[in-house]
C-alpha cells in the first residue's frame, strides 16, 4: 500500500503520464497517438519514453531482462534490476524533462513492477513498496492509463507482432496464461485502490476508439493539457 503523494521538486510544472497493461494491450500505439495530439494542442514539449529502458544504461538492463537473464534468480533479482534501470531513467531523463516543464509519457512504470514481480511473480508487497519508496520517492505519475485487455487477446496480438517482426516471445510474453491472468487482476486492483490517479481504458476496441477514450481521460483528468483549441490558435474575431 502506498502512502500519500509528496510534492516533487523535480516536477516544476511538468506532467507525468504513464501507460500500463498486459502484453499486447497497445500501449506503444496509444502513446504515439497521444504524443502527437499533445504536441499539436498543448503547446509544450512531449517526452516519450519506456521502462525498462529510456536511458542508455537502462536500455542495456532492459535487453538483459527481456532475454531472461535474471529469471533463474527469482522475482527479487528481477525487481532489483528493474530498480537499477529505473534509477538511471529517472535521474537522466524523466526528472530533467519534468523540471523543464515537459509532458512525459512513459510506457510502463511502478505499476508494472507491482504487477509483474509482485502480484504475478510472487514478490511480497512489503519488498515492492520498500523498493518503490527508495527508488521513486516523490516522482509519481499525475495520471496512469491502464489499458485493459483479456490476456488471451493480448497474447495473440503479441504473437502476431512477433511473427511480423521475426522476433520470438520475450521473457514475459512466454509466461503461462495463468501468469497473465494474475497480471490483469493486479492492474485492475491497482486502479481500484488508486482511482484518483488511474483510469482504466477498454483496449479490446479498435485503435481509434481506444485513442478517443485515452483523449477523454486526459481531458477530464488533466484539462490544461488538452485545451479546446490548439495552443496559439487565434480567437474568433482576432485581428489578422
Amino acid at each position: 500500500m502506498t502512502g500519500p503523494r509528496l510534492a516533487d521538486p523535480a516536477a516544476a510544472g511538468g506532467t507525468f503520464i504513464t501507460f500500463e497493461g498486459g502484453e499486447g494491450a497497445g500501449k506503444s500505439t496509444q502513446i504515439a497517438r497521444l504524443a502527437a495530439t499533445l504536441r499539436a494542442r498543448s503547446g509544450r514539449p512531449v517526452c516519450v519514453t519506456r521502462e525498462p529502458g529510456g536511458s542508455p544504461r537502462a536500455e542495456e538492463i532492459r535487453a538483459a531482462l527481456l532475454d531472461g537473464v535474471a529469471k533463474p534468480y527469482g522475482p527479487f533479482a528481477e525487481a532489483l534490476l528493474f530498480s537499477a534501470a529505473r534509477i538511471d531513467h529517472l535521474d537522466r531523463l524523466i526528472r530533467p524533462a519534468l523540471r523543464r516543464g515537459e509532458t512525459v509519457l512513459c510506457d510502463r512504470f511502478i505499476d508494472s513492477t507491482r504487477a509483474y514481480q509482485g502480484a504475478a511473480g510472487g514478490l511480497g508487497p512489503g519488498i515492492v513498496d520498500a523498493l518503490e519508496r527508495v527508488v521513486v520517492g516523490p516522482t509519481r505519475p499525475d495520471l496512469t492509463l491502464i489499458l485493459d485487455l483479456a490476456p488471451e487477446s493480448g497474447l495473440a496480438r503479441a504473437a502476431g507482432r512477433g511473427a511480423r517482426t521475426g522476433q520470438g516471445a520475450d521473457r514475459f510474453e512466454a509466461e503461462a496464461l495463468d501468469f497473465h491472468v494474475r497480471l490483469r487482476e493486479s492492474f485492475l486492483a491497482i486502479a481500484g485502490a488508486e482511482p484518483d490517479r488511474c483510469a482504466v481504458i477498454d483496449a479490446s476496441r479498435d485503435p481509434d476508439a481506444v485513442e478517443a477514450a485515452v483523449r477523454a481521460a486526459v481531458a477530464s483528468r488533466l484539462p490544461a493539457l488538452l485545451p479546446d483549441r490548439p495552443a496559439g490558435a487565434g480567437r474568433s474575431g482576432d485581428a489578422a
